[in-house]
């Protein structure tokens, strides 16, 4: 599958950059909140063999703040001016559930993937301006808002059930929407608690059987730091050993903090697939 309008192939493993325009993102040393510290990161990611840039404007960490449409643009278009700076041609997402920031996006630097949280689900607006635009479009598993979705972890069949019967809903609507380019993220922290989390990695399989690249953001995030008893900053590590059993899987996108380690790491897979 190409996620066009990009040239990205997901017929292989990528490296998502994440570029947090944030002062609140829950690892302290994502945070970026000026241009020259932006266009330092993303010369880095890139040279490192990132192939997607993404920026986010507004921190989902459980129990985050609400930030204004307003504000979250001003953030985002910082990071889409940064990257134009940089590297005009390379791939970049836009961490966002909002259709006004990816009206703004699209207007100002051209087509984008939208990496949406909520799946369109925060935002009626959202699938028909991805439509409209044709944008490849990433829809994450999430239940509630960054706010509330820690309250709401019961799943009647299990987590693995629950996402999978959620997203074969959720395809559709987005097809009759008119989107045709998908790719579904699990949603690792999202209205998930730590053990559920690592059900829902073992359980990718059933996902995949969906027929859809999927996306896997586990980098850093509490189902390791909290389980091991370490801080995000300690987490290095066990994000690799995550990397690594994804890609076992054959998982399309790996969103990450640390781009060097995680392509080493996806360089092994590869290799080891082929013997």
């Amino acid at each position: 599958m190409i996620l066009a309008p990009s040239t990205i192939n997901l017929a292989d493993s990528h490296v998502m950059a994440i570029i947090n325009v944030t002062p609140d993102s829950f690892y302290a040393n994502s945070r970026i909140e000026s241009v020259e510290g932006l266009c330092h990161r993303i010369e880095s990611v890139i040279a490192e063999g990132t192939t997607i840039v993404d920026i986010g404007g507004y921190s989902s960490r459980p129990g985050a703040k609400e930030v204004s449409v307003e504000e979250e643009w001003q953030r985002v278009s910082m990071g889409l001016e940064a990257v134009r700076r940089v590297n005009a041609g390379v791939v970049v997402s836009v961490d966002t559930f909002r259709a006004e920031v990816v009206r703004r996006a699209v207007a100002e630097y051209g087509d984008i993937i939208v990496n949406d949280i909520s799946a369109g689900e925060l935002d009626d607006e959202m699938l028909e301006v991805v439509a409209k635009n044709k944008l490849p479009y990433i829809a994450m598993h999430m239940r509630g808002t960054p706010k509330t979705m820690q309250s709401m972890t019961d799943y009647e069949d299990g987590v693995v059930v629950g996402v999978v019967d959620y997203f074969r809903r959720r395809i559709d609507e987005l097809h009759k929407a008119g989107i045709s380019s998908i790719v579904l993220d699990p949603g690792f922290g999202f209205a998930k608690d730590a053990v559920q989390n690592f059900e829902l990695l073992k359980g990718l399989g059933k996902l995949r059987e969906l027929g859809y690249p999927i996306l896997v953001g586990v980098s850093r995030k509490s189902m390791i730091y909290r389980t091991l008893d370490i801080t995000p900053e300690e987490s290095l590590p066990g994000s690799l050993v995550l990397a690594w059993e994804a890609l076992q899987g054959g998982e399309a996108i790996l969103r990450v903090h640390d781009v060097a380690e995680t392509v080493q790491v996806m360089r092994l897979a590869e290799k080891y697939k082929k013997i």
